[in-house]
């Protein structure tokens, strides 16, 4: 089966129920099937839902963003870091050119985490499925759904 481009509205909450991310009102998020542009345990349940359909789906941290891992935490030099005012939460890139999270601050250390914020957590999507089209060559070529209608300029 080829590629689908499907355009779908979300609200993303915590367990507790807390509200983490939505869509914009009018502007669904649209993504290209296959291509690893959103979590793999949604992907897996949107590509079986139709236009119009609602669904509450719950996805387990292996299939989002992953477990939280220690060996994504480091400690490095305070001088390795940029001048100025460092704080616990600023993101800097790390060694590979990853996000890491600034987590601790010593006299002169910094301890970053490099595991998605949202690692190690399940996560509860409400969906409404707004468009399911096949995507188009140029879409399959460039490995990403362009927009509604399949146009998009780089």
């Amino acid at each position: 089966m080829s590629p689908q481009v499907i355009a779908f509205h979300y609200k993303l909450t915590d367990v507790s129920g807390q509200t983490l991310d939505q869509s914009e009102a009018n502007d669904p998020l649209a993504f290209m099937t296959g291509s690893g542009q959103i979590i793999p345990g949604l992907e897996k349940v949107l590509v079986t839902l139709k236009i119009g359909d609602k669904k509450r789906v719950e996805v387990e941290a292996a299939d989002a963003y992953g477990e939280h891992s220690l060996e994504n935490i480091m400690t490095i030099a305070r001088s390795q870091l940029p001048e100025g005012d460092v704080k616990v939460g600023d993101m800097f890139h790390g060694p590979n050119g990853e996000p890491v999270t600034v987590t601790a601050i010593a006299a002169e250390t910094v301890t970053l985490d490099g595991n998605h914020p949202l690692a190690g957590q399940k996560l509860i999507f409400d969906v409404e499925i707004a468009n399911v089209r096949e995507a188009t060559k140029d879409e399959q070529a460039h490995g990403h759904a362009h927009g509604p209608d399949g146009h998009h300029h780089h």
